[in-house]
């Protein structure tokens, strides 16, 4: 499993999704439910009468950190809507209204706070759903579910919601126009429908309907409603945008100007029926407003992965995924669309056909100056996933990157298929073909793997295989590794003693045997692990691990043994903790030796108010060779990521970073006005220093900082959407 302290916001967002469900698998009876008469005013009020004819669930039941018992809380839910719009509602009880967690934060960063949220499978097919997010103090979350149940915040709906504590504890109100997201067309359809709630202090995650492990898919468990007179109105939206950078950087002992840019992008999007769009982009605004935060970056096997940030990328992204990929399997990724580094322009048709087929197409024509060789690549992406019965499909794909007098090509099909409520089996299976600019032939390889899942509230299982050949290649994806065949199994058995302070005991078992076939060694990977579950939202574990590692023929030891656990300690305070020490390799390709290294990553969060928000984090890495016991290196990282919200559009931002090893301080400041997605305004000022003076002939070490690079940052955009 993962070991990083990323995990713990991507396990937020996990169970930000699994609570976003329902019960019963087919069970549930779809519910005929008419047209409200009158809208709802949102002000996070629940004005008398308004919300009297909504359907209405209050019989929720938690399944974190178990299944089916009664919440500490009492929620209730409302469900409305019109020819325009979908309306929701929560009224969520709380017997103490002071230790409610919220802040003020800006949109997709209320994960850690308490909240609520509502999911909607439009189509009624099990294979994704709309998830919008809310937490004590309006603060928007929102995304796509995906097959899994799994919900990240890529996309940004336009949407609208307000939010009030009380002296009861906490009401919602929600309004989601239509023109937002994608619906069959008909006079009448079915669609499905949860709502949910997270408690951070009692470690609580809540639904209506209920949720199980034994009852098969996760969106069909939700409550299929039936509506009628739905109306369809063509979306058309425009979004323009303006980015200005100036740069500097040392020169002969001074800053002078290394880039000045401006620069000026359009994007489009045009609703060519109920579920299909049509978008387009010319010098489209791939800018990121803020920098990636640091990683340790050198002895580095493989490439860092850094997530997509960029908008006309981010929508529909979830049809990327493909089936038959256990944890942490060698390729990540066919379309990873940061390998897209600046398109002159691109287009992206995606949507339904018919209410079964799934698609998305994309092209793009890049500019990538320092690639070597064609300056101009173009990228083409196909993906069609049919829905059959329940959450099973069947797919194919296709992504091509096209230079000059060079290509690579990659096909195939995946699927997943249900097996029973509580087995699932699914596979991939992708051919590649490439050819270099130098005009050697093309080279075939391929990617196969297969997978096996079992879940239950005792028990879960996955076992899989890959087998990825020398020769495959994808040049818009993210492949670690190549040359192998891959066995792995996870097993995990859920203890829930009855205790308040052990909610749940989780022993657990993940690994690997792999066989790497360009020396025909056998490595392994094995992590035993004991997990404790706690109030507070916190969670302890240690773990064993058994492991050996090929590198350049040569296999090496990687066991050891580490501890990881993280708390939301009050409702002002929250920390994470990851730590190991095992066996290590020197990456060198030519004279890779065994060492040994310790890992650790820290992170605090204060939050003194509801809009003041303070994080502080550490990064260390070191390597001992083993023979020698002399220390090669050893990394730090150290971040503090300040934010003042001053309301919901606003923030102001401070970041500052230093590098210990190369030691260089960053230095980033921003102000963000967000309206709504796509309308924003970002200034931004950076600065890096680094302990460096010029002698009158050359930049030498010194213990005094240097600014050695400076920038200004401003960009504009609007949403217009007719």
């Amino acid at each position: 499993m993962s070991d990083s302290i990323h995990s713990k916001r991507q396990g937020i967002l996990l169970a930000a999704a699994l609570l976003a469900l329902a019960s019963g698998l087919s069970a549930l009876t779809a519910l005929d439910l008419g047209p409200t008469k009158k809208a709802p005013t949102i002000d996070g009020r629940l004005g008398a009468g308004e919300w009297a004819e909504a359907f209405q669930m209050t019989d929720f039941k938690t399944f974190q950190p178990d299944y089916g018992k009664t919440p500490s809380q009492k929620t209730e839910g409302y469900f409305l809507y019109d020819a325009s719009n979908f309306y929701f509602a929560f009224r969520c009880y709380d017997t103490d209204p002071s230790k409610i967690k919220a802040s003020l934060s800006k949109r997709d960063a209320m994960f850690s706070d308490d909240f609520v949220g509502i999911v909607f499978d439009t189509y009624n097919t099990m294979q994704s759903g709309y998830a919008f997010l809310v937490n004590p103090l309006g603060i928007q979350g929102d995304g796509m579910m995906d097959i899994n149940g799994n919900v990240s915040d890529d996309q940004d709906f336009v949407w609208y919601c307000k939010g009030a504590i009380d002296d009861q504890g906490y009401i919602i109100e929600g309004r989601i126009p239509l023109q937002s997201i994608r619906f069959p067309s008909g006079k009448s359809i079915t669609l499905r429908v949860a709502f949910f709630r997270q408690l951070v202090r009692t470690s609580e995650t809540i639904s209506a309907p209920a949720i199980y492990a034994d009852k098969g898919s996760i969106l069909g468990q939700t409550q299929p409603v039936t509506v009628t007179g739905l109306g369809f109105k063509r979306v058309i939206e425009l979004l323009p945008a303006a980015t200005y950078s100036d740069k500097l950087a040392a020169s002969g002992g001074r800053l002078q100007r290394d880039e000045r840019l401006t620069d000026l992008g359009l994007t489009g999007k045009v609703g060519l029926s109920n579920d299909l769009t049509l978008d387009a982009a010319v010098n489209p605004d791939f800018s990121q407003v803020e920098a990636d935060a640091g990683q340790v970056d050198i002895n580095l096997r493989y490439a860092l992965y850094y997530p997509e940030k960029r908008p006309f990328f981010l929508e529909g992204n979830e049809i990327f995924q493909f089936a038959g990929n256990t944890e942490e399997a060698p390729l990540l990724a066919l379309v990873h669309t940061r390998r897209i580094i600046d398109p002159t322009y691109g287009f992206k048709l995606s949507g339904k056909l018919g209410v079964t087929n799934t698609f998305a197409a994309l092209y793009a024509h890049d500019y990538q100056p320092d690639s070597g060789t064609d300056e101009h690549p173009d990228y083409s992406i196909f993906r069609l996933k049919h829905a059959l019965k329940e959450d099973s499909y069947i797919g194919v794909y296709y992504t091509g990157r096209d230079v000059q007098g060079g290509y690579n090509r990659v096909g195939g099909v995946d699927g997943r298929f249900r097996l029973g409520p509580k087995d699932l089996a699914s596979f991939h299976l992708f051919g590649s073909l490439a050819k270099n600019g130098s005009g050697s032939p093309a080279d075939p390889g391929h990617a196969l793997g297969l997978e096996y899942s079992h879940d239950d509230r005792n028990f879960t299982l996955d076992a899989g295989y890959q087998d990825i050949s020398q020769k495959f290649q994808v040049d818009s994806g993210f492949l670690e590794r190549t040359g192998l065949r891959r066995l792995a199994l996870f097993g995990e058995y859920k203890i829930y003693p009855k205790s308040k302070f052990f909610q749940r005991i989780e022993p657990f078992y993940w690994g690997y045997q792999l066989l790497d076939t360009f020396s025909n060694k056998v490595e392994s990977f094995n992590l035993v692990t004991l997990r404790f579950r706690l109030p507070r939202s916190t969670q302890i574990r240690f773990d064993t691990v058994m492991a050996s590692e090929v590198y350049q023929g040569q296999s090496f030891a990687r066991s050891g043994l580490g501890l990881q656990a993280n708390s939301q300690i009050s409702k002002h305070l929250s920390v994470a903790l990851f730590y190991r020490y095992t066996g290590a390799i020197f990456y060198d390709p030519d004279a890779p030796y065994q060492g040994d290294g310790n890992r650790a990553q820290a992170s605090l969060e204060f939050q003194p108010t509801d809009q003041l928000d303070f994080v502080l984090s550490l990064a260390y890495q070191d390597f001992t060779r083993r023979s020698t016991k002399v220390k090669v290196y050893d990394y730090t990282l150290v971040r503090s990521f300040n934010t003042f919200q001053i309301n919901k559009f606003l923030f102001l931002r401070g970041i500052f970073e230093y590098n210990f090893y190369y030691k260089r301080m960053t230095v980033d400041v921003l102000a963000s006005f967000t309206y709504i997605p796509g309308t924003v305004i970002y200034i931004g000022y950076g600065s890096a220093l680094e302990r460096l003076q010029w002698n009158g002939e050359a930049y030498i070490g010194s213990d005094r900082f240097l600014e050695t690079k400076r920038g200004v940052f401003f960009k504009v955009s609007y949403l217009w959407r007719i």
